[in-house]
């Protein structure tokens, strides 16, 4: 499901958003800093606050989860089904191991969203799109310029 581009994105990547629907359709949009692509066909995410998204995801496992890189200002959305795993959980101790040394000493992990991908979408900024001229080496002066980096 991942190929090398979208596995790079997500390592380059500082945050993540993952976006969920509460037991009423309330679409919330969370950020996600401990997370990554775990084999082929899953992203794994660390609970370290998250008390609203782990409910939505038990009322509705239809998540979205996007990768944007900040510069390059190119990324991806990630459609798929998410479950929550607990320490009683047969996968989340290899899940969690992955996470918890991504994260170190400075969050504790209360538990584990998994998402089964099941679609990856590109994003990129709509200059790319109405100057199929612009490079990303453009898009990264450009995005340092503004942030006066």
């Amino acid at each position: 499901m991942f190929t090398d581009k979208v596995k790079k994105l997500i390592e380059e990547s500082i945050l993540c958003w993952l976006a969920t629907a509460d037991e009423k359709g309330m679409p919330s949009v969370s950020p996600k800093e401990i997370f990554c692509a775990y084999k082929n066909q899953e992203i794994i995410i660390a609970n370290i606050a998250s008390p609203n998204s782990v409910k939505n995801i038990r009322h509705n496992p239809n998540v979205c989860v996007s990768f944007v890189h900040v510069f390059k200002q190119k990324g991806f959305k990630i459609y798929g089904i998410a479950t929550y795993l607990n320490k009683a959980d047969k996968e989340y101790q290899e899940r969690c191991a992955l996470l918890q040394e991504m994260a170190g000493d400075k969050y504790l992990i209360q538990g584990v969203i998994k998402i089964l991908v099941s679609s990856v979408k590109p994003i990129l900024a709509p200059s790319y799109m109405l100057f199929p001229e612009t490079t990303e080496k453009e898009q990264i002066e450009n995005a340092k310029k503004t942030y006066g980096i």
